[in-house]
């Protein structure tokens, strides 16, 4: 069985008067004037199409096409832009099953069609008018007397049905005050478009610099393609209310934009969020995805950790050794300041490093995520673990000591981590002890800080191709 549109059916589905229905008006992207598309993190976009068009005075079925087929149609919203012409909405219907040979059969259930058969012998076309019994996993028709399955040959429609639509569709009945040409605007939310923000690091010879660019990533899926149009976007959490959607990020999207000079991306404060604007306008195809260049930024200072992070279970019982070749993270940091060629808030998004081998080819060492960061703040990079920096720890001691607090229990337990570094370079790493309870250091090989109520962390230098031990005892009281 071959499903498929004469030439005669296909030019009666192009035809706006059959296509439409009856009375009905037809709106396309070749009236669109203008569109703006503000995209949120979460799947979630606000569309502001604008179409010069000519209604009726009084009454009009219009049929908006060319809109989003993942639209959420109780967020749409049309309104006339000429100030002395009144637009009244009396209904709205979202027509989202779109024409296939496959669904236009399904419609014709119980309808009469015409099929078409070519004899294979002869050559001999044949059409014949049956009555379409079910599309149920295959085709019944009844031709004459006859019932007859997945038959093949070409079905002849006499038109489309009005619910079933080449592409999504937005029909409309609304009142008019003028007939006069005037411009439009639908505004809703949808799904299907989605931006995020990835960028490229390259460190310097000696980790203390690093060059970043920042691109956003743009993807359309929506089902329907936005021409020249003016590209916001939203970062932050904006809180939509679920399964339907209502009006916040609507209504804070809304705000004016100031013109801007340059065609890079610019931005500012919005609520509670940070909102972007590209200086130029584009195009967002559908099923397609895009790169925008966010920010770019050259020498920007940054500090280099290596980090030994422990774990809190050790200090309440005996345990001996602990660990052989222990793991130390290596951690980029730097701050998003002006002083160091930044200063605006920047969306979160995964950051890639890379850096030059010795005949300059730019070499992955890297990538971690970020969150949303304020101007200001720092941000801080996990870009894997040291090859040539391990640790060996173990427990040397552990016992339970008496106090002046009934119904506590006290420990205390001594502690050897071993650090070597196997680099020709002296280097630094910080360990880092999460203590549990209340605890008291009695003893240690290199002083400590107490960065936080649970956490006591140390700064040891180790020698070129050498080791060094930090040894510690601790008190602890539960």
């Amino acid at each position: 069985m071959k499903l498929s549109l004469s030439i005669l059916s296909l030019a009666l589905c192009l035809a706006s008067p059959v296509f439409a229905g009856g009375g009905e008006q037809l709106t396309t992207l070749d009236d669109q004037t203008s569109v703006a598309v503000t995209i949120y993190n979460e799947n979630l976009a606000l569309i502001k199409d604008q179409r010069k068009i000519t209604l009726n005075e009084g009454f009009n079925n219009l049929a908006f096409r060319g809109v989003s087929a993942r639209m959420r149609p109780e967020t749409a919203l049309l309104r006339s832009l000429n100030p002395n012409i009144k637009l009244r909405v009396l209904e709205q219907n979202f027509d989202f099953d779109l024409l296939t040979p496959q669904k236009l059969l399904d419609k014709y259930v119980g309808k009469q069609v015409r099929l078409a058969r070519t004899n294979p012998a002869t050559g001999l076309e044949t059409i014949e008018t049956a009555t379409v019994l079910s599309t149920n996993s295959g085709v019944v028709l009844k031709i004459g007397n006859k019932i007859i399955t997945n038959p093949r040959g070409e079905y002849i429609f006499d038109n489309v049905p009005d619910n079933l639509r080449d592409q999504p569709t937005l029909v409309t009945q609304l009142t008019s005050s003028s007939a006069e040409t005037q411009t439009v605007e639908l505004g809703y939310l949808t799904g299907g478009l989605s931006w995020k923000a990835d960028y490229v690091a390259e460190l310097n010879a000696d980790d203390s610099r690093l060059d970043l660019t920042g691109w956003v990533t743009l993807t359309n899926q929506s089902g329907t393609q936005y021409n020249n149009a003016k590209l916001q976007l939203v970062a932050g959490d904006v809180n939509q209310v679920r399964p339907q959607l209502r009006g916040r990020g609507a209504q804070v999207a809304m705000m004016e934009m100031k013109n801007m000079a340059d065609d890079g991306m610019a931005e500012e404060s919005l609520f509670e969020y940070h909102l972007y604007t590209l200086g130029r306008t584009t195009d967002l195809k559908d099923k397609q995805t895009k790169q925008v260049a966010l920010l770019s930024a050259s020498s920007v200072p940054v500090t280099k950790q290596f980090l030994l992070q422990g774990n809190n279970y050790y200090y309440s019982s005996s345990r001996g050794q602990i660990g052989q070749k222990m793991k130390v993270g290596v951690f980029v940091e730097f701050k998003n300041a002006e002083k160091s060629q930044l200063g605006m808030p920047i969306p979160k998004g995964i950051v890639r490093v890379y850096k030059n081998d010795s005949k300059g080819n730019a070499q992955f060492v890297g990538e971690d995520n970020i969150d949303h960061t304020p101007k200001n703040e720092d941000i801080r990079l996990k870009l894997g673990d040291a090859f040539d920096i391990t640790a060996n720890m173990k427990q040397t001691s552990f016992k339970k000591v008496s106090h002046n607090k009934r119904y506590h229990s006290a420990y205390e337990s001594s502690y050897e981590i071993e650090l070597k570094n196997a680099k020709p370079e002296p280097v630094t790493v910080t360990v880092r002890e999460p203590v549990p309870g209340e605890w008291q250091m009695v003893k240690q090989s290199h002083p400590h800080q107490k960065v936080a109520s649970g956490t006591a962390e140390w700064n040891i230098t180790i020698p070129a191709e050498s080791s060094t031990k930090l040894m510690y005892t601790v008190r602890v009281q539960y």
